[in-house]
Order: C-alpha cells, then structure tokens, then sequence
C-alpha cells in the first residue's frame, strides 16, 4: 500500500507542476444557464445542456410521472427483466428523427460506443479514427481489438489514401469520427467519409453527441447540408441537447439486432431507468414541435462570435485556443471574477499547446450577457494571448 500512495502522490505532483491537475468544485445548477459556486452565482458557458431541457417543465414532469409510476431503477438488464415499453418508445422516435430503421439505447454514450465498436469489428479487422475524435470512440475502437489507425483531422484524403493502401488487408474496416467535435466546435466531413466507406466497402459511424438537437434542424450533423449524408451508423446521447441521461445508436434493423445481442455494455448492463427516458421522450417533443427554439444556441454562439472577432462556428461550442494550460486558467479566473463559468480544457482533453477556453452557447443566455462576454473575451483574454505570441483560434 505505501509504493501505491508514492506513486499517486507523485503522479500528482507532476500533475499540479504542469497545470494539469482537476479537482471537483461543488456546484448547484440553479436553472439551465445559472449555478452557484464557491458562494458565487455565474452564467455558465461550459455547460452541455443546448436547449436548458434539464429545466424544461414539460421534461420534468415527464420524469417525475415516470418515477412514480416505475420508480426509480430498470432493475437489471433488458434482456432479463423485459423491454419497457418507454425504452421501446424512444428507439422507435430517435430512429424516426434520424432517418434509420431502428434503435437501440444505451445507459450512457460512453456504455454505447464500448458496446456498439467490438459488436461489430474484432481482430483482423481495421479502424481508421479521426485523431480528434472522443475519448469514448478510441475506448471502442482499442476495446475491439482490430488495427486501430488514427487519421489527421477532418483529412478525407488521409483517408483515402490509407484505405488503398490499408484495407485489403483485413476482412471489415469501419470509419469512426465525431459528427461535431466537442472541443473545437467543427462538423466532420460526412458526406467525403461516407463516399470513400461505401468506394471501399468500409462502414462508417458517427458519434453524433453534440449534434442532435441543434445542428441540421435538430436532426444532427449528418442533416446539415441539404441531402442528408449516409452515414449507417449514428450515435449519440441523450444527456446533452435532450437534457436526459443514456445514450443511443441509430442503423439499420439487422444491424441494432445484433448490437442487442452482441454489445456487452447492453447485455450485461442495467437498462436505462425509466424516467430518464420519459424525460427524453419529452424533450424530443420540444425539438419537434419547436424548430425556431433548437436553431437558438447555433445563433447565439454567432453572434458571439461576431462580436468577439473570432471565426463564424458551425455549432454551439466555440473555442478560443490559448497554448499554455496556465494561460487558459488564468482567462478562466479572469471570466470567473466577471461573473462568467467558461472552463479552461487542458490536455490531455485537447492535444499539447491547444489548451483552451472552451464556451458553449444555450437556448436560454442573455443577448445582453453574450454582449459582455465577447467584449472580455476580445479586449482582455484574445489581446493578451497576443501579446503572448500564442496561438488563438
């Protein structure tokens, strides 16, 4: 026991000497967009949440109907206590939204992609994974066992060029990638991807987590353009846009039969409790019935970029890329004392030298709020990052 304490105590300091060491913060959410922290109460921008449906009156009281009816827990896993039929109601709706034939839910996004990657591909199989892509996907895609070669950002050509060289050579090969990018805000290259799968008769997947609900009318990033791209695989979470807890993939028939039968995290997990999914249920009611309140937080995040002088985004999540992981602290403080929660992402979230503010905009944030914002944003943390010398985004 005493070496285990040596060595965390020195993981530790190694951690605290390179600005890298995490500590949990207690913190009240008040409603959607406003927290209580260290006796302070702050607007915060680092929160997930795109449509404030965690607050939504109509999700809560979805909820609270379903617990009282069903009570708290799903009690094992589906395939021992049966299927809730609230859980095959939201299978039937997300397949719906995303243009597939069916779904299968999962008890986190992080649960359905270890689940739905070594289902599907094992050894002697090939991944090609964007090096940007979450930490769940390269969890799956390693878990499967295939070759797992990661390919540069958004690169459709990397790509191809690794499949005419690589994929003879193994039986399956899939394509993973984020449909947004949780970190920097961008949307993955779909329809070039889905091309080159189908050219090279590779699958491709799409961890649509911090797409559905507000890009591509609330579809997900894969409805951004006016034909929708193939993309047979689609997955996503419901704790994000919908408010809710639990995650999802939407694909073919067959292919969610297997995924039942196959994904370990599905199989030998318990099922997703009702209420989280009467709560899902609801808020997809919401994105439906009110297209003009999903486009809000893309419009939001516009215009504060707009203001703050920074690049037009293409989602809600706008990072400003400072460097150093001390320096993105110091902006995160500097924000804090104004008011503002814009936490600092530092690696290994994002690459060495990339450490960041990271700001995701909602349905609910002040325009008057967003105004302040951008103003300290471009007069104090974009001026003093160039001055610097390092690089912002």
């Amino acid at each position: 026991m005493r070496s285990l304490d040596e060595f965390a105590t020195a993981k530790l300091g190694e951690l605290e000497g390179s600005s890298l060491r995490r500590a949990l913060v207690d913190t009240t959410r008040v409603t959607g967009i406003w927290l209580l922290r260290d006796g302070r109460r702050l607007l915060s921008f680092s929160c997930n949440d795109y449509l404030n449906l965690t607050h939504h009156p109509a999700v809560q009281n979805a909820a609270v109907e379903a617990l009282q009816v069903y009570g708290v827990g799903a009690g094992a896993s589906r395939l021992v206590t049966g299927n809730h039929p609230l859980l095959g109601e939201l299978e039937l709706r997300l397949a719906r939204l995303k243009g597939a034939q069916a779904s299968c839910v999962f008890g986190s996004g992080y649960l359905a992609n270890l689940g739905i990657i070594p289902a599907l591909v094992g050894p002697g199989d090939l991944i090609l994974i964007d090096d940007l892509s979450h930490a769940c996907l390269w969890a799956g895609a390693r878990l499967s066992r295939a070759a797992v070669v990661p390919f540069r950002h958004a690169d459709v050509g990397h790509v191809g060029a690794l499949l005419a060289e690589l994929r003879g050579r193994h039986q399956r090969a899939l394509i993973a990638t984020d449909g947004v990018f949780s970190m920097d805000g961008d949307i993955a290259p779909l329809h070039g991807l889905a091309a080159l799968a189908h050219r090279h008769d590779t699958w491709l997947m799409s961890d649509d987590a911090h797409g559905l609900g507000v890009v591509g009318g609330g579809r997900g990033s894969n409805f951004v353009q006016a034909v929708p791209a193939d993309v047979p695989l689609q997955m996503g979470t419901l704790s994000k846009a919908l408010g809710s807890y639990g995650g999802y993939v939407c694909a073919s028939a067959a292919v969610v039969e297997l995924i039942r039968n196959r994904a370990r995290t599905a199989v030998y997990s318990t099922a997703l409790p009702p209420a989280m999914a009467a709560a899902a249920l609801a808020a997809l009611d919401v994105i439906e019935r009110e297209p003009g309140y999903a486009a809000l937080p893309l419009a939001k995040a516009r215009a504060f970029a707009r203001r703050a002088g920074l690049p037009e985004p293409a989602s809600p999540i706008v990072p400003v890329v400072l460097g150093e992981a001390g320096t993105a602290l110091d902006a995160s403080r500097m924000l804090a004392d104004e008011g503002f929660l814009v936490v600092a992402i530092r690696p290994p979230t994002v690459p060495a030298g990339t450490a960041r503010l990271r700001l995701t905009f909602t349905a609910q944030h002040p325009d008057d709020e967003i105004e302040r914002l951008a103003e300290l944003v471009r007069s104090h943390v974009l001026s003093a990052a160039t001055t610097c010398a390092t690089p912002v985004q």
